[in-house]
Parts: structure tokens; C-alpha cells; sequence
């Protein structure tokens, strides 16, 4: 129940932020679910990935790397669905970093206290 709750509020944040920038669009409600799987399957399996090979410049970027790792998963994403579309590789960079943000926004209201 919680991840169909978690990829429910990445759809959420994947609609409102290609209603916020103008470099990304996404064709309604069922696109922005299906964006969010996609996202989702392509982080779990060719991120890991990316992130082995791609180890010595993200040491050298002391990290920074990863954001070009993350938009070229987006621009991935962008080939896979048919309804999400992303201008360019710059508009993918702050997509991302958007994205993240209100991930973890939107999912800190998910984390229960343990006391």
C-alpha cells in the first residue's frame, strides 16, 4: 500500500511540475501515472548502473555528476513515453532537481513517528 501511495505522489509532483515549467509536458492524469512507473523501473534498474560506470567523474564533480546521471534517466523517460515531453537536456537538469525536491517534500508527510 505504501508504494502504490509513494508512486501516486510521484505522479502528483510529475503533473504539477510539467504544469510549472514550460520545457516539459505531460498528457493528463494517466500520463503523468505511467511517467512515474517509467521513472521509477528505469531508477531501479539503469541508475545503479550509470552511477558504477560513471563512479570516477562523480568522485572527481565531488557528486555533481549525479544530476546529469538523473536527466539522462528523464530524457530516457522522454523517449520511453509517448506522452511526456522534455525540451531539452537543461530543462531535464532542473526537471530533476525539481522533481527531488518536492519528492521529498511530498513524502515526508508519509514517514510516521516511532516512538
Amino acid at each position: 500500500m505504501n508504494l502504490l501511495i509513494r508512486l501516486l505522489l510521484n505522479a502528483l509532483a510529475v503533473f504539477v511540475l510539467a504544469h510549472v515549467l514550460t520545457g516539459v509536458t505531460v498528457d493528463g492524469y494517466v500520463g503523468a501515472i505511467i511517467v512515474a512507473i517509467v521513472l521509477s523501473i528505469l531508477n531501479l534498474l539503469v541508475k545503479p548502473i550509470l552511477v558504477i560506470l560513471t563512479f570516477p567523474i562523480t568522485i572527481i564533480t565531488l557528486g555533481l555528476f549525479l544530476l546529469v546521471i538523473n536527466a539522462i534517466i528523464i530524457l530516457l523517460a522522454d523517449k520511453l513515453v509517448d506522452g511526456f515531453n522534455v525540451a531539452n537536456f537543461w530543462t531535464a537538469v532542473l526537471f530533476s532537481i525539481l522533481l527531488s525536491i518536492l519528492q521529498w517534500l511530498l513524502q515526508s508527510f508519509l514517514k510516521d513517528d516511532k516512538k
